[in-house]
């Protein structure tokens, strides 16, 4: 009864949910503009959403908010090998997260990590500040990625405008990173295309395209809103987990 009654809940949740939300690459009112016209991203923004803890659909447990998901069809195309390693990650997720040693979360996962980040725009360039351990991250306009193979956390940032899409395709990753805290995990050989849309002088839409042969059968989607902070003298503050301890405890059985 739990299960279906959950189940219910979900679906009623997801059906609001679209029905409030503009079409993706649909602008509810006028946008806000930079001099050469393109929409003006700047401000501070955040996604509110379970997906740090898991891109996927999933109930609530002790210390983990229950979520509907972001992936387009709740499903990840892993290869058979890949998802029993997944499983083998979920398993050991607790230590075997990168996160949990104070690494880098790479590209999408810092972008719906529960804390904000700023966006500020040039014509050739844009860079993205993160609350997380004040990570800076360049997106530049006017140039191709370097040639490969190179393993950075962050990948390699180039961006374009499409309409009113800033399409940012990023590639030369490591494998050190997870695409959340439930084991979804990706190889260097990861492709990442995302897609900020405004829908409105206070929302994004958030689109991103996986792609890595090396694990997934074929190239898949998750969306999600991102929403602009509002609040008096917002600003980016400070979250060093380093200065924490180099081990999070967020997920270690009692004992």
């Amino acid at each position: 009864m739990g299960k279906r009654v959950a189940a219910c809940v979900i679906a009623t949740a997801a059906g609001v949910f679209v029905a409030a939300t503009p079409a993706a690459g649909q602008a509810s009112g006028p946008l806000p503009r930079t001099a050469n016209g393109k929409p003006d991203l700047s401000g501070i923004w955040q996604a509110v959403t379970a997906a740090h803890w898991n891109i996927q659909a999933h109930p609530a447990e002790k210390g983990i908010p229950a979520g509907l998901g972001v992936v387009d069809g709740d499903e990840i195309p892993y290869q058979s090998w890949a998802a029993a390693k997944k499983r083998e990650n979920f398993d050991n997720r607790a230590t075997a997260d990168p996160e949990s040693k104070c690494y880098l979360p790479g590209v999408p996962r810092i972008s719906y990590m529960p804390h904000p980040f700023q966006i500020f725009q040039t014509p050739t360039h844009v860079a993205i500040v993160y609350e997380y351990a004040h990570v800076v991250r360049r997106i530049f306009m006017d140039s191709p990625h370097p040639d490969g193979p190179i393993e950075w956390f962050m990948g390699d940032s180039r961006g374009r405008w499409d309409g009113d899409t800033l399409v940012v395709d990023v590639v030369h990753f490591t494998d050190k990173t997870w695409l959340d805290r439930a084991g979804n995990f990706h190889s260097p050989a990861l492709h990442v295309v995302e897609r900020y849309t405004p829908i409105s002088a206070h929302h994004i839409n958030y689109e991103v395209t996986i792609e890595d042969p090396k694990v997934f059968t074929r190239p898949w989607k998750m969306s999600m809103p991102l929403y602009r902070r509002l609040e008096k003298n917002i600003r980016i503050l400070e979250y060093e987990c380093y200065a924490f301890g180099f081990e999070h405890t967020w997920l270690k059985p009692p004992e």
